[in-house]
């Protein structure tokens, strides 16, 4: 059975009318909150109760068979899954065995939906990914792309960083409207400092590893970030796109649900 919070509302519920038993209840929830398989992974089944997001396969460092497995073993309980950092022979891989699986050789996700998402008839909050370069494409992909996988809105601008501040400002009207924007920047990392100063949202700053040898590997985007002067600006770790991902994505779903219920308070009064 997959466990999300309607499915088990659902189980819940059967109980309670008595249409299964007890332990017809227990054999669903047996692997309930985790599903340990041998040596391989003790996979977080739980999370996507907690955290409103399934477990995500980190796929660096594993060969294709394992992230096989724990594709297949996820989809059990699980009505989509996504997969970071993959390389070319582990998305062949998982391809061949799961025809639903999807690959982009960008942002390097694999992704598998069974179901999706709902329209709600609204406008919704949305997020903008911009680079400084088109050097820093993959890491705002996997931002950009996590974000549209769990459901957020997401709009794009790339390659308008500081060497051309025109070519960010042309896009300044869907700056401002926006509700959260991630900042993706290697060199010295300065795009961060000049979105912070232009939106009143938040922003999230994105260090990538892009630049020449005193960059040091991302390090001094990072400092610089980390050093801005534009208040409300936070930073991930070096090229993290899919953590920035994510938290703009609960920030973005935070604020849907506040709107839903000012919404549907506001229509019973």
């Amino acid at each position: 059975m997959k466990f999300n919070e309607e499915k088990i509302r659902f189980l819940l519920n059967q109980l309670y009318q008595q249409n299964i038993s007890v332990d017809q209840a227990i054999d669903n929830f047996r692997n309930f909150p985790y599903d340990a398989f041998g040596d391989l992974a003790t996979l977080d089944t739980h999370r996507e109760l907690r955290q409103g997001m399934p477990e995500v396969v980190f796929c660096q460092g594993k060969t294709p068979e394992q992230v096989l497995t724990i594709f297949k073993r996820l989809l059990e309980t699980h009505d989509r899954v996504l997969g970071s950092r993959a390389t070319d022979q582990i998305a062949e891989k998982v391809i061949s065995e799961l025809p639903g699986a999807r690959y982009d050789p960008v942002s390097r996700l694999i992704k598998i939906s069974m179901v999706a998402f709902e329209e709600s008839g609204h406008p919704q909050p949305f997020g903008v990914v911009v680079t400084g370069g088109t050097s820093d494409l993959p890491v705002a992909e996997e931002a950009a792309q996590t974000m549209d996988f769990f459901g957020s809105s997401v709009r794009r601008a790339y390659d308008v960083g500081v060497a051309g501040i025109h070519r960010l400002l042309e896009h300044r009207e869907m700056l401002f409207n926006a509700d959260i924007v991630i900042s993706v920047a290697g060199m010295e990392g300065a795009l961060t400092s000049v979105v912070g100063g232009l939106v009143s949202c938040p922003v999230i700053g994105v260090p990538t590893s892009v630049g020449y040898g005193a960059s040091f590997n991302g390090l001094a985007a990072l400092l610089s970030m980390l050093n801005s002067c534009a208040a409300g600006a936070s930073v991930v770790n070096i090229d993290n796109g899919f953590g920035a991902g994510i938290l703009a994505h609960k920030i973005l779903k935070r604020l849907s649900l506040a709107n839903f219920n000012l919404e549907h308070n506001g229509n019973q009064e």
